[in-house]
């Protein structure tokens, strides 16, 4: 079986959703929950957004994760999330929905593999049964009982104006036993058909769902958002929606957002190939010319790096044609085919047109075992006409050229998404070769450019704000007009020239007019906007004098060069700005300390604490009178609870009866479920059986209610551990970096820096000058063009303190570190987390070295006691570094207490 370790972004979604879930079953409702998580998680709470026609407390969110994130991967990890946080069940059935068929038959294919990281993730929740609605319509009830079952259907299949879905809500033999021996509440939830004494209740799988009480996972939700699939949904009773795509819904039907990923995080973590490198060209065969050699370098690239030891790749390019018209010439998939073999002696063999009447990409995958990826088969050039198969998907794209101007959103969103996968998720040591490529028939590099972004905004999920510097120019005259790619950090100086004669506006079209102005008195012509060659000869054309033609064609090739003047941050300049970091001698070898876990502390499990508490008695009572019945209306704070989820716990003990277990076996499956690899097995055991014995011994405890309960003693039993382990951590944590000695196993080396690459600083919030609470101002030494926003006024004026002394020359730029985005932050770690100071600052250095590096943290009064470890562990950073690092922690403005530290 294959398996992989998670990115540090995938971890932090799947965390977020074990977040989410537990704090659905601690606070009063899934709608609360999901507010609180969302404030914890990233410092601001998003409102919950209810799905009309479901009960407005059902558990719904969304994972907004961009093209290449891996999607399904992480839906298919979230399931023992659902099973163990959720449900609180062993097994439950997943109705695993998809946008179309041949997604559908990918999906099946690749949770069924056994062989698959898919399938993989999928047994963390124990056995696994996929079917597809077919099998489905024929499943047995031991299946459902012991299995977690997996369903995988088109979201069409469940809407009953559909002929052949109208199947899943008919009477089948092979269903019956599904509804033998319910009680009252379950007979009461099913569907019905006919009505008065005709009325009878279906045996179809519709019902068995319903009494299953399916948790939903909508992948690529945004092509499944309409009233009628949501109807269908709530139909089937579920117990709770997760939503997987890059384009989440925002406005019409708001989908709720738990996280989202962006795109700088992929790049990061080297799951996709950005910048997407653009280049223009307005004649056809000079651009696929272009592409072609830029094929080849990349090749010649992939095979020296081979050679080298680094795995196969054979750089493909996609070609999007023009679709064939009668009557028109176009550059349709035949015409570019006979260009590439015609005059650029490409053989055959090495294209294949993927089109509704070729399957050339169906043919491939039959004859080598891994397709088009096989180093066997000798395709370099793809050619399509809309988009290619869905579900289709090859890294080793590196290039799209688009035949035509960027109009078809649909298929250039897709073939876009095809050429951004990174091979194998890992960075290849060419710099060329970690970006993609994009050639386009076009005139305008500015509008193509400003389409490109785009689609990538709209198709692939990227980040408005983020995808300005994700699309670059790959020739240096053509990045000048790239303004859109500049916004905010350019400045276009007006060109005036007197001409002999006023232009005859009426022949200028008007984007040109819009771009000058006419001064009567002074007979001078302004150009205001650069302007394009072909646009420079629509306005030469209305004039009549060689003189004035000549003046016009040197003013517009001074507008679009020395014209435009533009401010580059930093990071765009290409400077460095790498931060030391802690790092501790293990064994006599440094390693950078990032984890507590890589501490030698002494770590057992006691029996004297293996006993549950009066909060674990107190919430196993509470969950026990839910089960039953009992009503649970208003907490101890007096809010009102919901009662959807225990009236998800009753269906489900009714649909999944409690195993009759001793208390041998039970201590066997909760040691099983108690992930904890620093624990040996027998510590382990002998706490569980002593805590299990412990609650037995209580009144009212019994081995029924136990096995009744026994996901939450499990949750209560890791957080008992989880408890445990922290203390004997934080003990060794304050031991080796403060205790006697410390000097001999911590260091602060350059041998472990962080370094504040480009394109990957991703703030979940921007700040904004025109829209900010707390003010506007111009930062102008900031090492990023993108500026994270400020969780007080009184940081936001601490960091215009700090632009205001950058720009004095005291500081040689800052950043704003950001929290809990991997690639982009910087962090001490502490015993129980990490400490992300607010602010790092580059001071100046001499003689070609860098200056010290300066960690500035704002702490309001209110939290300064709390904050005690924070300033301890960037003391201790600081005094390790040899004066290469300083800290400060300031509050009440004392921004003296930083000029101090720039001295």
């Amino acid at each position: 079986m294959t398996t992989f370790a998670p990115k540090t972004y995938q971890q932090q979604v799947l965390d977020s959703v074990a977040a989410y879930f537990q704090a659905c079953h601690a606070l009063p409702s899934p709608s609360v929950a999901f507010t609180a998580t969302t404030e914890r998680l990233w410092g601001f709470g998003n409102p919950y957004h209810p799905l009309a026609g479901f009960p407005p407390d059902m558990p719904y969110f969304c994972l907004r994760v961009p093209t290449g994130g891996g999607k399904t991967w992480l839906a298919a990890k979230s399931v023992a999330l659902v099973n163990t946080h959720l449900l609180r069940t062993e097994h439950s059935v997943i109705l695993w929905l998809v946008p179309s068929k041949p997604i559908r038959e990918q999906t099946l294919k690749a949770l069924k593999d056994r062989q698959h990281p898919y399938h993989a993730a999928l047994r963390e929740a124990g056995p696994v049964t996929v079917l597809d609605l077919e099998e489905a319509k024929s499943v047995t009830r031991a299946t459902l009982d012991t299995s977690t079952t997996i369903i995988v259907a088109t979201r069409q299949a469940f809407q009953v104006e559909d002929e052949e879905s109208r199947k899943v809500y008919q009477s089948s033999g092979a269903l019956m036993h599904h509804f033998d021996h319910l009680s009252p509440a379950q007979r009461e939830a099913l569907l019905t058909e006919g009505e008065g004494a005709e009325r009878t209740i279906p045996y179809s799988l519709a019902n068995v769902l319903r009494l299953r009480r399916p948790f939903v996972v909508v992948d690529e939700a945004h092509n499944s958002r309409t009233e009628l699939a949501f109807d269908m949904l709530a139909r089937l009773r579920p117990s709770g929606i997760m939503e997987l795509t890059a384009t989440p819904d925002l406005t019409r039907t708001p989908s709720n957002v738990l996280h989202s990923v962006s795109a700088a995080e992929l790049k990061a973590e080297e799951m996709i190939k950005l910048p997407v490198v653009l280049e223009t060209e307005p004649n056809w065969q000079q651009c696929l010319a272009d592409a072609i050699a830029r094929r080849e370098a990349l090749h010649k690239l992939a095979d020296e790096e081979r050679r080298a030891g680094a795995p196969y790749l054979r750089p493909l390019v996609l070609i999007q044609a023009e679709p064939r018209r009668a009557g028109v010439e176009t550059l349709d998939v035949e015409r570019v085919k006979n260009e590439l073999i015609a005059n650029h002696g490409i053989p055959a063999s090495e294209i294949v047109a993927a089109t509704g009447e070729e399957k050339g990409l169906e043919k491939l995958d039959a004859d080598y075992k891994l397709g088009i990826a096989d180093a066997a088969c000798p395709v370099k050039f793809v050619i399509t006409q809309k988009a290619l198969a869905e579900g289709w998907d090859c890294p080793f794209a590196y290039i799209l050229v688009s035949m035509a101007e960027l109009k078809s959103a649909t298929a250039v969103e897709q073939l876009l998404g095809r050429v951004l996968r990174q091979p194998s998720a890992r960075q290849r040591q060419a710099k060329a070769l970690n970006q993609s490529y994009a050639f386009v028939v076009s005139k305008s590099f500015a509008e193509t450019a400003s389409a490109l972004r785009d689609r990538l905004v709209e198709g692939a999920g990227f980040d408005r704000r983020e995808v300005r510097e994700f699309v670059t120019a790959a020739r240096p005259q053509q990045a000048r007009l790239d303004l859109d790619g500049h916004a905010g950090r350019v400045v276009v100086h007006p060109v005036a020239v007197t001409l002999p004669e006023k232009p005859d506006f009426k022949q200028v079209p008007k984007p040109v007019r819009d771009k000058v102005s006419w001064d009567v008195k002074g007979q001078t012509l302004t150009i205001t906007a650069p302007l394009t060659a072909d646009e420079a000869e629509a306005l030469k054309a209305a004039v009549t004098s060689a003189a004035a033609a000549a003046a016009i064609e040197q003013a517009a090739e001074v507008s679009r060069t020395t014209a435009i003047e533009f401010f580059q941050t930093p990071a765009e300049r290409g400077e460095r700005f790498c931060v030391p970091q802690l790092a501790l001698r293990v064994q006599g070898e440094l390693q950078l300390f990032d984890d507590p876990e890589v501490l030698d502390y002494p770590w057992d499990l006691s029996p004297y604490d293996a006993a549950p508490t009066p909060d674990d008695l107190q919430a196993l009572g509470a969950a026990l009178k839910v089960s039953e019945g009992g009503e649970i209306d208003i907490d101890e704070g007096g809010r009102v609870v919901s009662r959807f989820l225990p009236e998800l716990q009753r269906d489900l003990g009714l649909a999944y009866r409690p195993e009759h277990w001793d208390e041998v076996r039970l201590a066997a499956w909760l040691c099983r479920n108690l992930p904890e690899p620093t624990l040996t097995h027998a510590s382990k055991q002998a706490f569980v059986a002593k805590w299990l014995t412990e609650l037995l011994r209580r009144e009212g405890f019994t081995l029924a209610r136990a096995n009744l309960q026994k996901f939450l003693i499990r949750n209560l039993l890791e957080a008992r551990i989880r408890g445990l382990r922290r203390q004997a951590v934080g003990r060794a944590y304050q031991q080796t970096l403060f205790g006697e000695g410390a000097a001999e196993r911590v260091a602060v080396t350059d041998q472990y820096a962080f370094e504040f690459h480009a394109q990957v600083y991703a703030p979940s919030r921007d700040y904004d000058g025109r829209t900010s609470p707390y003010g506007h101002f111009d930062f102008r030494k900031h090492f990023y063009g993108r500026i994270g926003d400020f969780d007080s006024k009184e940081e936001f004026e601490c960091a215009c303190q700090l632009d205001m002394w950058a720009q004095q020359g005291r500081i040689q730029f800052w950043v704003r570190n950001l929290v809990r985005r991997e690639g982009c932050s910087f962090f001490l770690q502490k015993a129980d987390g990490r400490f992300y100071p607010d602010f790092l600052c580059q001071l100046p250095g001499d003689a070609g070295q860098p200056g010290p590096v300066l960690a500035v943290e704002y702490k309001g009064a209110d939290r300064w006691a709390s904050a005690e470890d924070d300033r301890m562990i960037g003391g201790l950073w600081a005094s390790l570094s040899g004066g290469r690092c300083r800290f400060v922690m300031v509050k009440d403005r004392r921004w003296d207490w930083i000029e101090a530290e720039l001295i």
